[in-house]
């Protein structure tokens, strides 16, 4: 099994793309990338990984560029979809914003592989891809923000810069897929548990 493919509670990772030699060349393409960087790595380096030949890939893919697009689009939807939905479920500013540090470490850790690259090679995509994956990130702080700035306005939370600290709290979290191994001595969810203390200490939250 390769490291793109370590299981995190779905049951077949990266199984919205189809069909499967699609599916095999992305997992192979994560792979090499995280391992390689993007622009060490060769359309034939992936192929190869994959188990198949290079003019196997231009069937699904027609690009290099274009494989990396479709991981940081999934990718960015399913960090987005976790922060939206801690931001806009119920409770207090503290608990949504615990929760959403819960989740989005947790993603980071157990996906390490997938994350390095979505969040680490931004600067490789085409001119309209980023606009498009840098409008995904923007939501995503702005769910940040916006938890934040209801507990501000709760009393929950003692924070003069939202935005700032908004950045902050995304870019610990980021962090986790660069430093994070499956075989250390910590789980994703106690990561994820970690993470939440300390932001709401960031944010002088009483627990």
């Amino acid at each position: 099994m390769s490291t793109a493919e370590e299981t995190d509670g779905e049951n077949t990772p990266w199984a919205e793309v189809t069909p499967e030699a699609a599916r095999r060349l992305l997992v192979a393409a994560v792979d090499a990338f995280a391992e390689r960087g993007y622009h060490a790595t060769t359309t034939r380096d992936i192929a190869g990984r994959a188990g198949m030949s290079p003019a196997a890939l231009y069937i699904h893919y027609k690009t290099k560029e274009e494989l990396l697009h479709r991981i940081s689009r999934i990718g960015h939807d399913r960090a987005l979809t976790l922060l939206e939905s801690a931001a806009d479920g119920e409770g207090t500013a503290t608990e949504r914003l615990a929760g959403a540090v819960r989740a989005f470490v947790r993603w980071h850790a157990e996906r390490h592989t997938t994350a390095r690259v979505v969040q680490y090679e931004l600067d490789a995509l085409a001119e309209d891809h980023r606009t498009e994956i840098v409008e995904l990130r923007r939501r995503s702080d702005a769910a940040v923000r916006r938890i934040i700035g209801e507990g501000v306005a709760a009393g929950e939370f003692d924070v003069s810069d939202v935005p700032g600290t908004a950045l902050a709290v995304l870019s610990l979290c980021i962090d986790v897929a660069r430093w994070f191994n499956a075989q250390g001595s910590r789980t994703p969810d106690e990561v994820g548990e970690l993470y939440a203390g300390l932001v709401l200490r960031m944010v002088a939250a009483e627990r």
